[in-house]
């Protein structure tokens, strides 16, 4: 723990208060020196092949604008990780790459210095381009809900050592959320609250003149909702159990369609798309399949290296895996008139 469970780390809060400071406050999870690198494995950190399907990304959207110079903001950098994946594999292409870190961290030691590091959104009037945020809605804080014995909402309250207990009804907004998207039907079921979700993603989209935002995401829909809900942990590559004192991540899966629905409101255009990674890293051009066996008699090495991008792409887009991850896509059309 990065507190004696004292004061007011003794306090009961909501989770989202709780996970906020676990997270974000001082000596926070994701303000460690390691990174998110230093305790699980993002596709970012997976494979190049990943940044390569950005990059073409990005060229797709450079298209439709119309211009080589387009942005690149990514949402939750880690610590610039894809950024500077994409801006090598761009090097070589007529794409002009302004790139935007949005992340609450420091910025890194010896970054790029082409990659502009900010704690907030860039304002859209300079924005052109993709918007990219790979696991980035599922740390978004939230609160937890659970219907008691008689099947009132309720909001669930923890301390920093992982303690729970019930709390007031769920009221407000939030009640209408849940009500919308996740209704707690039976006694003990559970919801994590996404409305500041639905907030963060209504300001990314709405943070883009023109372009595309595209979140990447562990995530569900109203008609598959899990019962209990998703809260979870994770420190150094295993999943524990979720105890907001700063040891750990603290992460929930996304009720993408509620997501969708507020990017449409902020701008975005009606018909967003969600799809698979595995779906979308395909249409990218990233494939598992297998080379075929006669380049290795003709190219041993050219037989190596593409059995290995193989069984990367492979890890990418596996099904039960990374290939699960749900991209939700929502592009921004110019402003007319």
């Amino acid at each position: 723990m990065t507190d004696d469970v004292t004061g007011e780390t003794c306090q009961w809060q909501g989770w989202r208060e709780a996970t906020e400071r676990a997270l974000y406050g001082p000596g926070g999870f994701y303000r460690r020196p390691e990174g998110p690198a230093g305790h699980f494995r993002t596709s970012v950190h997976a494979s190049p092949l990943f940044a390569g399907a950005v990059a073409r990304l990005l060229g797709e959207v450079a298209e439709e604008l119309g211009t080589p110079e387009v942005a690149l903001v990514d949402v939750g950098a880690g610590r610039g990780e894809l950024l500077t994946a994409v801006l090598a594999a761009t090097a070589r292409t007529d794409l002009v790459v302004r790139a935007y870190a949005v992340e609450r961290a420091a910025r890194p030691a010896g970054l790029d210095p082409r990659i502009t590091w900010t704690d907030r959104l860039p304002g859209s009037a300079s924005v052109r381009g993709l918007l990219f945020a790979n696991e980035w809605l599922d740390n978004v804080p939230v609160d937890v809900a659970e219907a008691d014995a008689a099947g009132v909402a309720r909001y669930v309250e923890v301390r920093a050592d992982g303690a729970e207990r019930l709390g007031a009804p769920v009221a407000g907004p939030d009640a209408e959320w849940l009500a919308r998207w996740w209704p707690l039907r039976e006694p003990g079921a559970r919801a994590e609250i996404g409305r500041p979700r639905d907030e963060a993603w209504a300001a990314a989209v709405g943070s883009l003149a023109a372009g595309r935002a595209v979140a990447v995401d562990y995530a569900h829909l109203r008609d598959s909702r899990p019962p209990f809900g998703t809260l979870t942990g994770f420190r150094a590559g295993r999943e524990v159990p979720p105890v907001p004192d700063g040891s750990c991540d603290v992460t929930a899966h996304v009720a993408v369609d509620a997501c969708a629905e507020a990017g449409r409101e902020a701008g975005g255009e009606a018909a967003a798309e969600l799809v698979t990674q595995r779906e979308a890293l395909h249409r990218l051009g990233v494939s598992g399949g297998r080379p075929p066996l006669s380049l290795a008699s003709t190219d041993p090495a050219g037989y190596v290296r593409a059995l290995a991008s193989a069984g990367e792409a492979a890890e990418l887009t596996a099904r039960g895996g990374l290939g699960d991850f749900h991209w939700l896509t929502q592009k921004v059309p110019p402003a007319t008139g």
